[in-house]
């Protein structure tokens, strides 16, 4: 079977719909604590990032996973993740202090994994399960 036809396959479009829909509900989970958690603005400060900046963070996170879910503006949102995702290990877990490992407490392996998968999506798109692929009128961006 070649690219093409595994693409267009029932198949899949059930597989692009799996992964785009996990990759949302990590961000949902991940994002919606991020609120209205003192704590979390608290570490943003101790690491030289101004406390003002937890409401976008937070909804940087969940609105993406929202619009993943759904499937509308999935290219969109998975480029925002990416680009979230590579600012976390770089000031969260210290990849640009140079005390980020690969794994463990201060791992960047989850990370990796989720700016892969967004990527992956930013790509082929949302797949033929998702409100832009029913639609099908709207320009590729807005897939």
């Amino acid at each position: 079977m070649q690219t093409a036809e595994i693409r267009e396959s029932i198949f899949g479009s059930v597989a692009m719909a799996g992964i785009r829909s996990t990759l949302g509900f990590i961000f949902i989970l991940h994002g919606l604590p991020k609120f209205d958690n003192p704590g979390f603005a608290g570490y943003l400060e101790s690491i030289s990032i101004p406390a003002a900046m937890q409401y976008p963070i937070a909804l940087g996170e969940f609105v993406p996973g929202v619009m993943l879910v759904l499937g509308v503006l999935s290219r969109m949102s998975a480029g925002i993740i990416a680009a979230i995702m590579l600012g976390a290990m770089l000031f969260a877990h210290g990849l640009a202090a140079g005390t980020a490992t690969l794994t463990g407490d201060d791992g960047v392996e989850f990370h990796l994994i989720l700016i892969g998968t967004a990527l992956m999506l930013v790509v082929t798109g949302p797949g033929r399960i998702s409100i832009a692929g029913l639609i099908r009128r709207l320009p590729r961006w807005a897939s």
